[in-house]
């Protein structure tokens, strides 16, 4: 049996891409004999981890529990550093790692590391897991010295940061064939040692009928009716290119509204509605977020068409949850977004008119090119982004260390 012990998720269940992913690997391994999983998990602060919330989860003492075939510790939060208590948690959850390996013994453990936030300590760290016999694996995730929301200086972090996890990691573990092309290329004087591991997605039905009071309380509440609404779902940050698809659509003669799912930022709402003017036009519909994940799934499906101005990063979990379950996918045009969708989504850019013209075109697709292209999108993900396929390839790479 291989010890798996993963860093950098919030916990399991939470909202977020890593926390899914590692939800995912336990569910899909819970009865695997060859692996058991070590998870470091928030013990305080903003999305703290809390087992009374996960169904099928023991609690052995206040500091950590199990979970299926995984052992669950609650690591606490510095939460005094602020912006960079995530940069703490890491080095605390690598230590508390280290210690477990060195007192229960652990032959050959596996460290896998979420995200390169902790590059400039992480060679001292490989060098004592090497010392017990284990490997250090990393998922690099996406360009995060890129995002619009990090300072100069923090940015030079971030890409520092990125190169000291790249240099000294046995292997680097890509969720996309664009993220693994560039560490290969901007790195390659170390010669890294890469493999592609897309992140996952489930092509099923909601469990809601359409006739369900949840679901219609939320159509009725923000005055929306089934397919007759555009939506995006993710992070409401620059990079996502919010401002590009809020003017395009007023641009654009539908008469659909867009329905925008996302976290509060009220700085740069009011930014863009003062550069925009959106809240003159009644077919923009900021909805806040939606955690309950059946609600989500079905609002997903009695869409229109989505779109997705993720610029920044790897596959993204709401690019694949939207094509295994939207009817149309309309996704901006950069290389992460195109190896997920190839052709069963359609694309645009920045560029003025763009994609005001592109929702003009798809508006009055027949109700056989919106069959055609719904099936093209979930065999995609049918054949490439399975969870069970995913949870196979892991288990190949972890057991192969």
């Amino acid at each position: 049996m291989r010890d798996v012990f993963i860093i950098g998720s919030k916990g399991l269940g939470n909202y977020g891409g890593y926390e899914t992913f590692v939800m995912k690997l336990i569910n899909y391994h819970a009865s695997n004999k060859n692996i058991r999983y070590h998870i470091a998990c928030k013990g305080n602060g903003a999305g703290y981890m809390d087992e009374k919330n996960l169904p099928g989860a023991v609690t052995v003492s206040p500091r950590h529990f199990k979970y299926y075939n995984a052992i669950c510790y609650k690591i606490p939060v510095r939460e005094q550093f602020k912006s960079a208590q995530a940069i703490f948690y890491d080095l605390d959850a690598l230590k508390w790692a280290i210690h477990y390996i060195r007192e229960h013994h652990i032959e050959k453990p596996i460290v896998y590391v979420l995200a390169c936030r902790i590059g400039p300590f992480f060679g001292k760290y490989v060098k004592e897991i090497h010392k017990l016999g284990g490997k250090v694996l990393v998922n690099p995730d996406g360009h995060e010295w890129m995002r619009a929301k990090w300072s100069a200086p923090v940015r030079k972090y971030w890409k520092e940061s990125e190169r000291g996890m790249v240099k000294y990691a046995d292997l680097l573990v890509c969720d996309s064939v664009n993220i693994e092309k560039y560490i290969q290329e901007e790195y390659r004087s170390y010669n890294p040692k890469t493999t592609f591991i897309a992140y996952g997605a489930d092509v099923v039905d909601s469990n809601l009928k359409d006739s369900n009071l949840e679901f219609t309380k939320w159509l009725r509440d923000h005055s929306l009716k089934p397919f007759e609404y555009y939506y995006c779902c993710g992070r409401f940050v620059p990079e996502n290119n919010f401002e590009t698809m809020i003017r395009e659509f007023m641009k654009s003669q539908t008469k659909r509204d867009f329905v925008i799912i996302t976290t509060k930022n009220n700085d740069f709402l009011n930014k863009l509605n003062k550069k925009l003017g959106f809240r003159n036009d009644p077919r923009i519909k900021f909805v806040g977020t939606v955690y309950n994940q059946e609600l989500l799934q079905k609002i997903r499906e009695n869409a229109y068409a989505y779109f997705h101005g993720h610029s920044v990063g790897g596959t993204n979990p709401s690019l694949l949850e939207a094509l295994g379950s939207t009817r149309l996918n309309l996704l901006f045009d950069v290389g992460f977004n195109n190896e997920v969708g190839q052709d069963a989504a359609f694309y645009w850019n920045k560029k003025d008119g763009n994609l005001a013209g592109l929702i003009n075109k798809v508006d009055s697709f027949s109700e056989d090119i919106l069959e055609e292209y719904e099936q093209k999108a979930k065999k995609r993900i049918k054949e490439a982004y399975s969870w069970q396929y995913i949870a196979d390839r892991y288990e190949s790479v972890f057991c192969a260390q």
